[in-house]
């Protein structure tokens, strides 16, 4: 199968199988496991942090910063079509027992006058700000500005508010920015990346920031039933995800410009190749929402041995390339469009 759902689809290479197989092992609760300690200090260079801590998903690691930042009762802002807000079940709620409070952010990007009207301090009425999180690439495709995320730093600073940045995809936004990830990871007190993407480690992200913050997020990870004992059979395979993976995410992207480019030829498809930044290729079909439409488009993909996800009921659909899908791939899927997005 051909399988364009998400790059969290990715399996591990052979290399990455090879490195868990001989990996070096220790109970990792007592900080004895040093595959584990080598790839947190690898990450910690990569994103010009102090410390680093591997945690399990993206999702932990986004919910370790805000249960270590904030107490309880206070207030998160963030992007209301962020990953926090849409895809992590609530949790804040849950683990840090905070409020979450979205604010408008097309693209990911922060307007500077809506931003200083969310934050509050606390008062009779209101909690007070904590830490504001931005997402950079953003779960929508699109890589933020630097320049965007320096007007958020500012009034950060101002208000002595940390940030902390939701980075599950931070390399490819490095990428398409053409800058270094710890350039992006500057910007921002905190930040998580993901390895079981694009970077095709089976599982596990970091979490990295001041040693004082992770020193802290590692009894918090051990609340949350984080503490892994001898998990550097995991590990390795993110140390190779880092170390080899990343100059390949260039050619998704490459990938992903010529899908688009190519969907935008077809009728009836709205999309803007030039905003396909990274590996993600978004493009609205206006008679899927129509769900006879739809039902035939996925049965067109699945027939040709490719899944896809159904789209929304807008008739956006996300396409997303990622290492196993290479140029004859791209083409079975060009082939498989022509087919089904024809009325």
């Amino acid at each position: 199968m051909i399988d364009i759902r998400s790059d969290t689809v990715t399996k591990p290479t052979e290399s990455m199988r090879k490195a868990m197989a001989a990996a070096e092992v220790g109970d990792d609760v007592y900080g004895e496991d040093p595959t584990v300690t080598e790839l947190e200090a690898l990450g910690a260079e990569l994103l010009g942090k102090e410390a680093a801590i591997f945690v399990p998903s993206g999702t932990f690691g986004n919910q370790l910063a805000l249960f270590t930042w904030c107490k309880r009762g206070t207030e998160v802002i963030l992007g209301e079509t962020c990953h926090i807000i849409q895809h992590e079940a609530a949790a804040a709620s849950v683990i840090a027992g905070v409020q979450t409070r979205p604010i408008a952010a097309p693209d990911g990007v922060f307007s500077a006058g809506s931003l200083r009207a969310r934050i509050r301090k606390r008062d009779l009425h209101a909690p007070e700000t904590a830490l504001i999180c931005l997402e950079n690439a953003h779960s929508l495709g699109r890589a933020v500005p630097l320049a965007a995320m320096d007007t958020v730093r500012a009034i950060a600073d101002e208000w002595k508010v940390p940030v902390h940045l939701d980075g599950a995809r931070i390399f490819n936004a490095a990428l398409s920015l053409g800058v270094d990830a710890k350039e992006i990871a500057a910007r921002c007190d905190s930040v998580m990346c993901c390895l079981s993407k694009g970077l095709c480690a089976p599982v596990g992200s970091l979490l990295a920031g001041p040693r004082a913050f992770i020193d802290e997020a590692r009894m918090k990870r051990k609340i949350m039933g984080g503490g892994m004992r001898q998990v550097g059979v995991i590990a390795a395979a993110g140390i190779i995800a880092l170390r080899d993976q990343i100059s390949y995410l260039s050619k998704d992207h490459v990938r992903a410009k010529k899908l688009a480019r190519f969907l935008g030829s077809l009728p009836g498809i709205i999309i803007n190749p030039n905003e396909v930044d990274i590996n993600m290729v978004f493009f609205t079909f206006p008679p899927a929402r129509n769900p006879k439409v739809a039902a035939r488009i996925l049965e067109v993909f699945t027939r040709r041995g490719i899944l896809i996800n159904q789209n929304d009921q807008d008739g956006v659909f996300r396409f997303v390339t990622h290492y196993w899908i290479g140029d004859g791939k791209i083409e079975a899927i060009e082939e498989a469009a022509r087919e089904s997005f024809v009325l």
